[in-house]
């Protein structure tokens, strides 16, 4: 998997479930000015959660440096921090123009992922902090049926949305004390979404910042493991409906009083 455009950017982070094909797939965007071990406590409790689920950590396209002069290669590169956006050209006009420039390459990433390994949209699920909640948030509207789960850590999309990926859940996870984004911008998103009829989630740490805490972390798990996609409820009730309102064979029908 390439990860970016630009020559330069090192190999993402691959994490493979041992001795057997990979039956699920997440994608993790780590924030702006970090790098993909950023996420490496969510790639672990992922992957203790899902033995069978392939982890990859892309790096984002722009490279920052620190002074790396005496240091060794490995250490200049773990000082080396990566933005999915060049900061000097993010302003509040532009932002989601920007984010969209990111979009086709990462989609086409995720696609080979999925080719490779006989997998789809329903199997796969993208996770991001901050800016990269924003970049996994965009890709799954960008590209209908990419992903059966975003999961947004502390970030939010890069507009306002106008429509929602069909069949794809959103989960939100953040800190009340967050300063970057605040908890009530989150909820206007949700509510926004709920006006869409998006299938979304919000959950909310007391006492957390703009952070990727272990109690969202964990939040995030059981989202993943017990929340049923809206789409699948609906499709369940409909055959309820159905077995409860159809005539019983050689019998006139009968109305259920509950």
């Amino acid at each position: 998997m390439a990860t970016a455009a630009k020559p330069g950017v090192p190999e993402p982070f691959v994490f493979m479930p041992r001795n057997q094909k990979p039956q699920l797939l997440f994608v993790l965007l780590h924030g702006e000015s970090a790098n993909p071990r950023q996420l490496f406590p969510l790639a672990e409790a992922i992957g203790k959660a899902f033995p069978a689920a392939m982890i990859v950590l892309p790096y984002a396209r722009e490279k920052w440096s620190a002074d790396s002069h005496g240091a060794d290669t490995q250490s200049a590169d773990e000082a080396s921090t990566y933005y999915w956006i060049k900061p000097q050209e993010i302003d509040a006009g532009n932002y989601a123009a920007h984010v969209a420039q990111v979009l086709p390459t990462l989609i086409g990433q995720i696609a080979a992922l999925q080719q490779s390994y006989g997998l789809t949209g329903e199997h796969t699920a993208l996770a991001g902090f901050s800016q990269g909640a924003s970049v996994a948030l965009e890709a799954a509207h960008a590209h209908s049926g990419l992903a059966g789960r975003v999961l947004a850590f502390s970030g939010l999309y890069a507009r306002m949305p106008d429509k929602v990926p069909p069949t794809t859940m959103l989960h939100f996870f953040h800190g009340a004390d967050d300063q970057q984004v605040s908890a009530d911008e989150v909820e206007a998103t949700l509510t926004r979404l709920g006006q869409l009829k998006g299938d979304a989630t919000l959950d909310v740490a007391s006492g957390v910042g703009h952070e990727l805490h272990e109690a969202l972390i964990s939040q995030a798990v059981v989202r993943l493991q017990t929340c049923v996609p809206l789409r699948s409820w609906e499709e369940a009730l409909g055959m309820l409906q159905q077995k409860l309102t159809a005539p019983e064979q050689g019998r006139p029908a009968r109305k259920t009083v509950h």
